[in-house]
């Protein structure tokens, strides 16, 4: 299997994503060996469908603001339904009132309610240096597998000092504005252990073609 596309998780996030889009990232995943991002509606009929592909989906998306209880029951729900892994947003907004404990508290309940690994989408975009210092420190004492920058939603998306400062923590997964092979180097020899993109198969005919 190719390394670089198991790397990749090809992802259909958005407002008007259909049964339809999801199904196509799953038969691009499935030829290529990439994992995918899918919606938490469809994740059942995604792990059926495709039951060879590394599924993805998000928890509390896409502002984080749900309450704990909601964000850890859907966890488990969705782990149930055949979730591989969950990228849960992070509570921004508990951040930024200086609520620290309930914002490590708020994560740990999410990762203590599955045994599935939790990334924590921090939203990096959004915050300052010291912010993003403390929601990585945050994340990683609540037993987080990843950081992960982006939503893709907020202004502005992954960049290599981000993708440098988070990994100092735990691993990273870059998501937000990538759309290509040039990007997604970038991001990897930053120290990205993924890449999350809704264009990740052309960055991964990119990268073969480079390799031609």
């Amino acid at each position: 299997m190719d390394d670089v596309a198991t790397r990749i998780e090809h992802t259909v996030l958005g407002p008007t994503t259909t049964p339809g889009d999801v199904q196509a990232v799953l038969d691009t995943a499935i030829e290529t060996g990439m994992r995918a991002c899918v919606p938490p509606y469809c994740v059942s009929m995604a792990a059926e469908y495709a039951p060879g592909v590394e599924l993805t989906t998000v928890v509390g998306f896409p502002h984080g603001q749900h309450t704990t209880a909601n964000k850890a029951d859907e966890a488990t729900a969705l782990a149930e339904e055949g979730a591989d892994e969950l990228d849960v947003v992070a509570n921004l907004g508990l951040l930024r009132a200086g609520e620290d404990e309930s914002f490590r508290r708020d994560l740990a309940e999410v990762v203590a309610a599955t045994t599935r690994p939790v990334k924590v989408i921090v939203e990096a975009p959004l915050l300052d240096e010291d912010e993003k210092h403390r929601a990585a420190r945050l994340a990683t004492e609540a037993d987080a597998a990843y950081l992960k920058t982006a939503t893709g939603f907020a202004d502005g998306g992954a960049t290599v000092a981000d993708v440098e400062l988070l990994s100092t923590y735990l691993p990273v997964k870059a998501a937000g504005g990538i759309d290509s092979w040039e990007q997604a180097t970038a991001m990897f020899e930053a120290g990205a252990e993924r890449i999350g993109a809704s264009s990740g198969d052309a960055i991964l005919e990119e990268y073969r073609r480079s390799k031609a």
